[in-house]
């Protein structure tokens, strides 16, 4: 049974084998409100995953430490228990997806594990890792729908009770719900008046109609930038924790996301991947009643693939009206290009890229068009640099 001595025993045996990580400060992310983050994308391996992998290792009899264990990721979970394993002195076997970035897998290697590659997507390689663990007599560890393994997760609540006492809510990430059940259940025990909200991709919310639902759904796809996320369907265990403990759950879109990643890189100096950032999304984009509430949002992991992450700073940069795009329809004549970059440099606006073409078969015969991607500040400064375009007598497509 879950229950909170096991959360306590479990934090305990992480003392000495996790940080405790900070919790920081961050007013401007949501002006307004009295919002913190618990970084948990600085923890030992980049993400919380080690925490219940570990705690769940350090419970397993001589004989299944003997026998080794197994476990199916394609990203956080694998590296912890990777490392859990290497910990414990317990062989290790992960299988991962074929298609799994290089950096995930031989960060999963670095810790000692053996990676077994498995053609096909994430449940190919959880077929495969049942189908061993049965042959070889593994002990699976699954990545969320386990008592031990919520246990180990649910420290990280003590860790925020102790470094926030007079705390009102705290916002999660949900994927399978590991992480949210060990954290509900934890605070709630401990204070009953906190609010615990949950946060899903859009293109995954397989909790949040569970639980509208009443009843499990499996989702027949998911699609979402934050891959740690992406789960198609809840564990009993957690979906039956999150029903009784969780009091909402929204979700928020992989451009709400992309801000939010951009936004802990410009004022935190924070690096999360997409499922560490969907709790600061939630709040940025008013997904939740947090007015006078002081609240910590969770990140959850920072191991974001450094070869996507310029497409998520990117969709950042347009979430966040950072960056614009403008069609600019022109009389083909001397000056005109001269104007439009005055008009945009007195306000304050960079120009990086300039297209222009001639009009096309069926348009004014003098006519052009100007295509002009922008450096700006914010919405408002695109809609002021807009007006003083239209004003000048310009056309905007």
């Amino acid at each position: 049974m879950l229950t909170l001595d096991n959360v306590y025993r479990a934090s305990n045996v992480l003392k000495s084998v996790v940080r405790k990580t900070d919790i920081i400060y961050a007013p401007k992310l949501r002006v307004g409100t009295e919002l913190y983050l618990k970084t948990e994308n600085l923890q030992i391996t980049g993400s919380f995953k080690v925490r219940g992998s570990y705690y769940k290792m350090s419970r397993l009899s001589k004989e299944e430490r003997e026998r080794g264990v197994i476990a199916c990721s394609a990203g956080n979970h694998a590296q912890g228990v990777a490392l859990s394993a290497q910990k414990n002195g317990i062989k290790a076997v992960i299988c991962l997806p074929d298609g799994a970035p290089i950096s995930k897998i031989e960060a999963t290697k670095s810790y000692g594990a053996e990676v077994c590659l498995v053609e096909g997507v994430y449940d190919d390689a959880y077929k495969k890792a049942l189908s061993l663990r049965d042959e070889k007599g593994y002990t699976f560890i699954h990545p969320f729908d386990d008592e031990d393994v919520i246990a180990g997760q649910g420290t990280i609540a003590l860790e925020i009770a102790d470094q926030l006492p007079d705390l009102d809510a705290v916002i999660v990430p949900i994927g399978g719900g590991g992480l949210i059940s060990g954290i509900a259940y934890t605070m709630k025990a401990i204070n009953p008046n906190v609010k615990v909200y949950g946060v899903q991709a859009a293109g995954a919310p397989s909790m949040l109609k569970s639980v509208q639902n009443n009843k499990i759904e499996e989702l027949d796809s998911v699609s979402t930038i934050a891959d740690g996320i992406a789960v198609k369907k809840p564990g009993s265990l957690t979906y039956d924790i999150c029903s009784k403990y969780v009091d909402e759950i929204v979700t928020v879109s992989d451009d709400e996301i992309s801000a939010a990643i951009l936004a802990l890189m410009e004022q935190h100096k924070l690096v999360t991947e997409g499922a560490g950032a969907v709790a600061v999304a939630a709040a940025m984009f008013g997904k939740l009643d947090l007015e006078g509430k002081k609240t910590v949002c969770l990140l959850s992991g920072g191991n974001i693939d450094v070869t996507i992450l310029s497409r998520v700073i990117k969709r950042g940069l347009l979430m966040s009206g950072r960056t614009c795009q403008l069609m600019i329809e022109l009389v083909d004549k001397p000056g005109q290009l001269k104007n439009v970059s005055r008009i945009i440099a007195d306000l304050g606006g960079n120009v990086i890229s300039v297209h222009h073409e001639r009009a096309n078969e069926g348009s004014n015969v003098n006519g052009c068009y100007l295509r002009i991607v922008l450096e700006t500040r914010n919405y408002e400064h695109i809609a002021e640099i807009e007006q003083a375009l239209r004003d000048f007598g310009f056309k905007l497509l």
